[in-house]
C-alpha cells in the first residue's frame, strides 16, 4: 500500500526537472541589449557585426558582448542609458537599411539558448517604460465612412447623367437631385452602393437623406479599433521596441505598453500623428465644381479639385532621403493607386498635380452636462504642387518638407495611416530604476512568505512539514517555469499572485496532513492513515481549487492589465500546487514510508 509504481514516479520526476530545466534562465537573468535585423530576414553577417562594435567602441559605447542569434546581431550593454546612446549612435550609421530594437536579452549561456529556452517576460511595472491610453475618435471614423459613401454616390450618378449634390450633414449624406422625376433612379443608383443603408424621403421630394443603421456604425467603430491597433503595432516596430503590449479598452480605448522606452515624447509624436496625404490635380482654370483652395507653406493659395488621384492608405511603402539637396520621401503605391496615377500623369503631362498633408488634433469644446466635450481639427496644407514633367506610376518622390517631417512622414506611411484620429487620454512614465525597486520589492514579499509558511510548517508538521516545503519551493519553480514557457509578462499585480498562491498550496497539504493525524487519533494504522488522508482530502482539495480557478479565469477573461496579470500568475500557480501538494508530497511521503509497518509518523 502507498507505493507509486517506476513509471509514475518517473514521470513526477520528469516534469519536476523539466520545470527546473525550464525556469534556469531566469537565475541567468537579463541585460539591455540593441537587436539588429536586415529587412526581408537577410541574415547579418559576422563583418556587420564586428564593425558595429568597432564604430560603439570608437564612440565610448563600447558593448560588453556582441554576438549573433537567429541571423541577427545581438550588442549587449550593462545599462539602458548607455543602450539608447548606442542606438542613436548606430542608427545614424546604418540608416534603413537595418532595423534596430530594444532588446532585454537573456544572459544565459549557449547551451541553454541553444534549447530555445528563455527567461520570462517582465511587465511595464517591472521592467520600466512607458504607459499610453489612447481614445480613439469613432465619430470621426463614422464621418469617414459617410464621406467615401457620399463619393461613391456622386461617381455613381454622375455616370448617369443625373444632375446632383451631395453633401455630408452630420450623420447624414445628402443627395439633392434637380427633379422628382430621377429621384426614384438616384434611390436605386444609391441602394446599389450599399444595400443595408437607411434610405428616406427628404421633406422636399427632391432629396434623399441616408444614413447608416446602427449595425453598421457598430461595425465601423470595430473595423476602425482594430485598424487603428494593427497600424499602432506597425508603428512600434518601426520605433524598434520589443514586447509591448497593444490592447482594446471598452468601447473607444487602446491601452499601449512599451517595455524599455524611455523618451515618451517621441512615442507619443509618432502613435498619435495621424499625418497622412492626398494627391490632387490642381484646378488651373479655378472653375471646377467642387474645388477647394488650401494654403502652401511660402503663403500662397493653391485650389485643387475635389476628386483625389491617390491616398496615403495606397501607399504600401516609403522611405525619407535627399533629392538634390532637400529633404524628399520616397513612395511606392499598390497597384490600385499606381494605375490612377500613370492614367492621370499620361493625361496631364505639363499641368500641375498637389500633395495635400494632412494633420488632425483635438480641442477642448463645451462641457456637456458635466463632461468635457472634444472635437478634432484638421489642418490641411499643400506641401507640393509641382509640374508633372513626364509619367510615372508606382515610384516617386514628394519634396517641400523639413528633415524631421520626411522622416516621420516616411515611418508613418510605411505603417500605415490610421483609420480614426486618437488621442492620448493618460500617460505614464516607468523608469528602469523603479522598475528593478518593484522587482526587488516583490522578489523580498515572496522569499519572506515562502520562508514564514517553511518556519510554520516544518516546526508543526515535523517530516511531513518538510514535504510540503519542498512541494512548495517546487510549486514556485514551476509557476516560474510555466511563465517562461508561455512568456507571459510577469507585473507586480502578478507577483501578488504569486505570493496568494504561496498561502494557497500550503492550504492542501495541511488539510491532508490534519485528515492523516485523524485517522491515527481512530485508531487507524499508519498505512491506512496516509491513504485516507489523501483520498478523503482530495475532494475538499479540488472542490476549493476549482472554484478559485473560474474565478481566476473570470478575471483573466474579463480584466484588462494589472487584472490579468493577477490572474495569469493566480490560474498557473493553482495548477501547480495541485500537482505539488497532491501528487508530489505523495511521492516524498510513498519512497520513504510506503509499504513499511509504522507504529508512528512524524506528523
Amino acid at each position: 500500500m502507498n507505493r507509486y509504481s517506476w513509471p509514475v514516479n518517473a514521470l513526477v520526476a520528469a516534469l519536476v526537472a523539466s520545470g527546473i530545466l525550464l525556469a534556469l534562465p531566469n537565475y541567468f537573468g537579463t541585460s539591455p541589449a540593441l537587436e539588429v535585423s536586415l529587412a526581408g530576414d537577410d541574415p547579418v553577417s559576422t563583418e556587420s557585426l564586428e564593425g558595429w562594435s568597432q564604430l560603439l567602441t570608437d564612440a565610448d559605447l563600447a558593448p560588453a558582448e556582441a554576438r549573433l542569434e537567429n541571423d541577427r546581431g545581438l550588442l549587449y550593454y550593462a545599462d539602458v542609458d548607455s543602450q539608447l546612446a548606442a542606438r542613436t549612435e548606430l542608427t545614424a550609421a546604418v540608416g534603413t537599411d537595418y532595423t534596430i530594437t530594444y532588446k532585454q536579452a537573456s544572459n544565459s549561456p549557449g547551451w541553454l539558448r541553444n534549447l530555445g529556452l528563455e527567461p520570462m517576460s517582465l511587465g511595464l511595472d517591472l521592467r520600466g517604460g512607458v504607459y499610453f491610453l489612447l481614445e480613439v475618435d469613432l465619430e470621426a471614423a463614422e464621418s469617414t465612412r459617410l464621406e467615401q459613401y457620399a463619393r461613391s454616390f456622386e461617381d455613381e450618378l454622375r455616370d448617369a447623367n443625373i444632375r446632383r449634390r451631395v453633401r455630408v450633414e452630420g450623420s447624414v449624406v445628402r443627395v439633392r437631385v434637380q427633379s422628382a422625376d430621377t429621384l426614384e433612379e438616384a434611390r436605386r443608383l444609391v441602394r446599389g452602393v450599399d444595400a443595408d443603408l437607411e434610405i428616406n424621403d427628404g421633406p422636399d421630394g427632391t432629396s434623399l437623406l441616408v444614413r447608416m443603421t446602427p449595425a453598421q456604425v457598430e461595425e465601423r467603430e470595430n473595423l476602425a479599433i482594430e485598424q487603428n491597433i494593427v497600424t499602432l503595432r506597425n508603428r512600434i516596430n518601426a520605433l524598434g521596441v520589443s514586447e509591448p503590449l497593444v490592447q482594446r479598452q471598452g468601447r473607444a480605448r487602446i491601452v499601449v505598453q512599451l517595455p524599455g522606452v524611455q523618451d515618451p515624447a517621441e512615442a507619443d509624436r509618432i502613435l498619435t500623428s495621424t499625418a497622412t496625404l492626398e494627391f490632387h490635380a490642381v484646378d488651373e482654370e479655378g472653375n471646377t465644381a467642387g474645388g477647394k483652395s488650401y494654403p502652401t507653406r511660402d503663403g500662397r493659395s493653391v485650389r485643387i479639385k475635389r476628386e483625389i488621384i491617390a491616398s496615403g492608405d495606397q501607399i504600401i511603402d516609403a522611405g525619407s532621403t535627399f533629392s538634390q539637396g532637400q529633404p524628399a520621401v520616397t513612395v511606392r503605391l499598390d497597384s490600385v493607386g499606381g494605375n490612377r496615377m500613370l492614367e492621370f500623369t499620361q493625361e496631364n503631362v505639363g499641368r500641375r498635380m498637389a500633395v495635400l498633408y494632412i494633420t488632425s488634433d483635438r480641442e477642448k469644446g463645451p462641457v456637456v452636462e458635466g463632461e468635457q466635450t472634444y472635437r478634432t481639427v484638421r489642418d490641411y496644407v499643400i506641401i507640393s504642387d509641382a509640374t508633372v514633367r513626364g509619367v510615372f506610376k508606382n515610384n516617386f518622390e514628394i519634396t517641400g518638407l523639413t528633415p524631421v517631417e520626411a522622416r516621420d512622414l516616411a515611418l508613418l506611411l510605411r505603417a500605415g495611416a490610421l483609420a480614426a484620429p486618437i488621442f492620448k487620454v493618460e500617460e505614464r512614465t516607468i523608469g528602469p530604476t523603479l522598475g528593478q525597486e518593484n522587482i526587488d520589492r516583490g522578489f523580498s514579499a515572496v522569499q519572506i512568505g515562502f520562508f514564514a509558511v517553511i518556519a510554520f510548517m516544518i516546526v508543526y508538521y515535523r517530516v511531513f512539514g518538510v514535504f510540503a516545503s519542498l512541494a512548495l519551493l517546487t510549486n514556485l519553480v514551476m509557476i516560474v517555469a510555466l511563465l517562461s514557457l508561455l512568456q507571459a509578462s510577469l507585473t507586480l499585480p502578478g507577483i501578488a499572485g504569486i505570493v496568494l498562491t504561496v498561502g494557497m498550496a500550503v492550504d492542501a497539504n495541511v488539510l491532508i496532513f490534519e485528515r492523516i493525524r485523524e485517522e491515527l487519533r481512530d485508531g487507524s494504522s499508519v498505512q491506512i492513515a496516509i491513504n485516507a488522508g489523501y483520498e478523503k482530502a482530495f475532494s475538499s482539495i479540488a472542490d476549493a481549487n476549482i472554484t478559485t480557478l473560474i474565478a481566476a479565469l473570470m478575471l483573466f477573461v474579463f480584466g484588462t492589465g494589472p487584472i490579468r496579470g493577477f490572474a495569469i500568475t493566480l490560474m498557473l500557480g493553482i495548477v501547480t500546487s495541485m500537482f505539488t501538494a497532491i501528487v508530489g508530497t505523495r511521492a516524498l511521503v510513498n519512497a520513504l514510508y510506503g509499504g513499511r509497518n509504522l507504529k508512528d509518523l512524524p506528523v
